[in-house]
C-alpha cells in the first residue's frame, strides 16, 4: 500500500502537481521522461493502471483510502498518498474532486503512427479538435464501436488532459493514439500517410460531392480513415479537396451539421468493420 501522508502545508511543492501546474507544466516537452498527467475517479485510476501506466502520487479525501480507493491504494507500491478532508482539498485544488481521488502518472512514450497504422482496419483522424471534452466523447465513441485508433493533427488537444481522460472514461488508455506529426505545417499532406498504409480517406463534410454515409462503396472498403474537422469550421477545403470520399449524414428539420462528437460517433457505428 502507498505511503499514507497527511497533508499539513497546502504550499509544499510536491502538491505543486495537484494545485499549481497547468496542463502545458505537466506535459513538459522540454522534460519528457519527467512529464506528468492527472487522473480522477477510481474507475477512471483503475482502467490507466490496468493499461500499464505508473503512478507517481494520488491525492485521496481521507475517508475514500478504505473506501471507493482502497483498491488502488493498494496498488500504489511505496508511491505517497496525499490525503486530508474535501473541504482541504477543494481549497487546494480549487475544485471539488470527483469522487475523492486524483492520481499523478507518467505520461507514456508516444505511439508512432506508422506502427499503429500496420495492424489497423478503420481509424479516426482528427483535425484541430480543440475541445477537451469533444477529444474524450470520440475516444469513448471510438473504443465502443470498433475504431482500432485515433491519429490527430498537431493542433489537436492533449488526449492526456485531465478533462479528457474523465469524459473518455479512460478510453484514451485502451484505443491506441498518435500524432501525425509535431509540425502542423505538414498537414493535410500528412494525409498521404494513410494511403501508403493502403488506407482510403473520408472527410465528414457538407459539400455537392459527399455522400451519404451508408454508402455502400465507403462500407466495402477493407481500411478506411474516417476524418473529422475541427469545431464550428469543420475540415480545411484542402482536407477536403486531398479525401478519396466525402461523406455525410442526413439532417432533418433545417439542421444542417451534428457537434463533432456525436457526428464521429454515427460514422463510427455506420462505417464500423463488419
Amino acid at each position: 500500500m502507498g505511503r499514507i501522508i497527511e497533508i499539513n502545508d497546502a504550499c509544499a511543492t510536491e502538491l505543486d502537481v495537484y494545485a499549481r501546474l497547468t496542463e502545458a507544466q505537466l506535459r513538459n516537452r522540454l522534460d519528457p521522461d519527467n512529464a506528468l498527467f492527472i487522473v480522477e475517479s477510481p474507475k477512471v485510476i483503475k482502467t490507466a493502471l490496468d493499461s500499464g501506466l505508473v503512478p507517481v502520487s494520488l491525492l485521496c479525501e481521507r475517508r475514500h483510502i478504505e473506501g471507493d480507493a482502497r483498491e488502488i491504494v493498494e496498488r500504489l507500491g511505496e508511491a505517497p498518498v496525499y490525503t486530508a478532508e474535501r473541504e482541504i482539498l477543494a481549497s487546494l485544488t480549487g475544485y471539488t474532486l470527483t469522487r475523492g481521488v486524483l492520481y499523478a502518472m507518467r505520461r507514456p512514450e508516444p505511439l508512432v503512427c506508422d506502427d499503429i497504422l500496420k495492424g489497423a482496419f478503420r481509424v479516426a483522424v482528427l483535425e484541430n479538435i480543440v475541445d477537451s471534452t469533444n477529444m474524450g466523447a470520440i475516444f469513448r465513441s471510438a473504443a465502443a464501436l470498433g475504431i482500432d485508433a485515433v491519429l490527430l493533427t498537431p493542433s489537436c488537444s492533449d488526449p492526456l488532459n485531465r478533462r479528457c481522460v474523465r469524459v473518455s472514461m479512460g478510453t484514451v488508455f485502451q484505443v491506441p493514439w498518435a500524432y501525425i506529426s509535431e509540425d502542423a505545417s505538414d498537414w493535410p499532406s500528412g494525409i498521404e500517410i494513410f494511403h501508403r498504409h493502403g488506407f482510403k480517406t473520408v472527410a465528414m463534410a457538407l459539400s455537392n460531392e459527399s455522400v451519404w454515409i451508408d454508402d455502400e462503396a465507403l462500407k466495402r472498403e477493407e481500411r478506411l480513415a474516417i476524418i473529422l474537422g475541427t469545431e464550428g469550421d469543420g475540415l480545411a477545403y484542402e482536407t477536403v479537396a486531398s479525401c478519396d470520399f466525402v461523406a455525410k449524414i442526413p439532417m432533418m428539420h433545417g439542421v444542417d451539421s451534428l457537434n463533432v462528437a456525436a457526428a464521429g460517433a454515427l460514422a463510427f457505428w455506420e462505417l464500423r468493420k463488419k
